[in-house]
């Protein structure tokens, strides 16, 4: 068998390593890389260690060279639901780059459609819809990676990925192979996985697997897309223009040239509180109970009957309007959820009015805001 070599450029040295594995790609190990600018919000420290993975073989000579000098691992997509703080992170940054053609297969209502996790989310909901396929139209102009999205468990305007995710193809740093977990496998509930619970970095995702259908309705389920359309039936790729139309207008579809657009997306998830407080929260906002908006809620693990609260809502109303300033950060003008960067902000900037807020919604509803972008930092910690 032909000796085959890779190598690790890493401290300024090359190291060439030869033996009898399977072809690899090169791997590049880089030192002290910002982080900032693979961000949305743009702020944030330096990796000790980064590397662009584009291949599943760079990946496992990455993770391997985490392990061989005791460095964290933390896997990094698109960064628009990311947090850094100003520290950075002490170890090694992998941007998961994962390319390559998106496949459909079946035939009839089904379509499986694979999509491998360096595709932008976007492009492969616009793909999705052109062929005129739902189950993802509402999720239309969400920032990032499709790699990303069952992290998460990303949802938009009445859809989560999870409601078509067929199969999520993982490389397991328990095991250490690549393996394919299953719907049922992933443990999705709201905003959450196994990939981000069980525990968070033992699966690096490679590609995303979706059931897709053909020939039925779009979703329809958020009064903003159901004014747009009236009694009408759209077409999946109506439904993705108007929610990116949406999306814009809130300054949730992410551009450089646009300020509002400078965040992490949704900054808070919107809370669930027994249905029995709606009176009380009304009384405290001073208005009629069904001026709160609110949600249906069906938790498996609740006793008593559950809401889900506008979490956009409550920070209004806790004194915090579009448009608020403080500093280098504030509220999106059009989006109280979106903590932005004025520019040049720092990571302290964004916490302070992050736990300005928090304290405020506390200190009115007795709720607690959780914060939605993942944070990563010095104490980050990587079970692996």
């Amino acid at each position: 068998m032909k000796l085959r070599h890779y190598e690790l450029i890493a401290w300024g040295q090359r190291h060439i390593v030869w033996g009898t594995l399977r072809p690899v790609a090169t791997l590049q190990v880089q030192e002290q890389v910002a982080l900032a600018p693979f961000t949305t919000l743009g702020v944030g420290g330096s990796a000790r260690f980064f590397a662009r993975v584009a291949s599943e073989n760079e990946l496992e000579e990455a993770v391997a060279f985490a392990t061989k000098h005791s460095l964290p691992l933390f896997a990094l997509g698109g960064g628009s639901n990311l947090v850094i703080r100003d520290e950075g992170f002490h170890g090694l940054v992998l941007h998961l780059a994962i390319g390559g053609e998106m496949q459909m297969s079946g035939a009839g209502d089904g379509i499986r459609y694979d999509v491998p996790a360096g595709v932008s989310w976007d492009d492969f909901v616009l793909s999705a819809c052109e062929h005129g396929l739902t189950g993802v139209e509402c999720l239309a102009g969400i920032p990032g990676l499709t790699g990303g999205t069952p992290v998460q468990n990303v949802g938009a305007y009445g859809q989560e990925v999870s409601q078509t995710i067929g199969s999520v193809r993982v490389y397991d740093r328990v095991v250490r192979a690549f393996l394919v977990l299953t719907n049922e496998q992933c443990c999705f509930a709201y905003r959450t996985s196994c990939f981000n619970t069980q525990p968070s970095g033992r699966y690096l995702v490679t590609q995303v697997s979706f059931d897709l259908k053909a020939g039925a309705s779009a979703a329809l389920r958020y009064p903003e897309l159901k004014s747009r359309f009236l009694d009408s039936t759209p077409l999946p790729l109506e439904v993705y223009h108007v929610v990116r139309e949406i999306r814009r207008a809130k300054g949730m579809l992410f551009s450089a040239s646009d300020p509002d657009s400078r965040s992490a997306g949704s900054f808070f998830k919107n809370p669930f509180v027994p249905a029995s407080r709606l009176g009380e929260i009304a009384e405290e906002a001073a208005v009629a109970p069904a001026s709160v908006p609110h949600w249906p809620a069906a938790l498996e693990d609740r006793s008593a009957p559950h809401v889900k609260l506008a979490a956009a809502w409550l920070v209004q109303m806790a004194g915090f309007p579009k448009g608020f300033s403080d500093g280098a950060v504030g509220i999106s003008s059009r989006h109280s959820l979106a903590l932005v960067n004025r520019g040049g902000a720092h990571f302290s900037d964004v916490a302070r009015l992050r736990d300005r807020i928090r304290e405020e919604v506390y200190a009115r509803f007795s709720i607690r805001l959780e914060q939605e972008p993942v944070e990563l930092g010095p104490e980050t910690r990587d079970p692996f």
